[in-house]
């Protein structure tokens, strides 16, 4: 599920031995909520006799890494390691999965939507697209559907020029659209990402 990094273990089990009792300690990794294209997580020392609800161990060396079981799919593969740069400091882990930036469409939304292609894409955007964009200040409008079925969108307010833009719209926006109106084949990104107060690719 997750490996650990003799670099990691060593610091691991450094830090856990100015613990009381470090024996009876397990650390805790847990996928806790989303930072931009990426998991959050917290880690922390444990008693391997008090950890609350349902874990995952595994035994590392001399140390137990607990999981909880509502992390475990999302840190499928992951590695604990040291940073590359060996003047920071902590730990790191690199991860291969992502969090899904839109979530997934309900059943039946393709039966709810009619008219034009056209038209289709505007209802999704409305109906399910921009109201999870709006958590995050952001919104997508369509620009135009071109006669081969390439649909443009632009992407604006917390959207535009943000460093996770890309993602958003490779895996949520174009995920989306493309399941639920077959007609569309490519789904690019029309915006200006240089414009605005604080774009990213300036």
């Amino acid at each position: 599920m997750l490996t650990v990094t003799p670099e990691a273990l060593e610091l691991v089990l450094e830090i856990r031995s100015a613990e009381d009792d470090p024996e009876t300690l397990a650390l805790r990794i847990a996928v806790t909520g989303v930072a931009g294209a990426e998991f959050a997580y917290e880690l922390g020392f444990e008693e391997l006799d008090s950890l609350e609800g349902e874990h995952v161990r595994t035994q590392v060396g001399d140390l137990v890494v607990a999981v909880p079981v509502e992390s475990v799919d999302r840190l499928q593969g992951a590695v604990l390691d040291l940073p590359r740069d060996p003047g920071q400091g902590g730990m790191v882990i690199r991860n291969p999965n992502r969090p899904d930036p839109m979530g997934s469409l309900p059943p039946g939304v393709a039966d709810e939507l009619s008219g034009t292609v056209a038209e289709r894409v505007e209802q999704l955007l409305q109906s399910h697209i921009n109201p999870s964009l709006a958590a995050h200040g952001g919104y997508a409008s369509l620009v135009d559907v071109s006669d081969d079925g390439v649909v443009r969108v632009l992407m604006g307010g917390g959207c535009q020029g943000c460093s996770v833009s890309a993602v958003t719209l490779s895996e949520g926006i174009k995920r989306m659209i493309l399941e639920a109106i077959p007609e569309v084949v490519d789904v690019v990104d029309a915006t200006d990402h240089a414009a605005g107060e604080s774009p990213y690719y300036s």
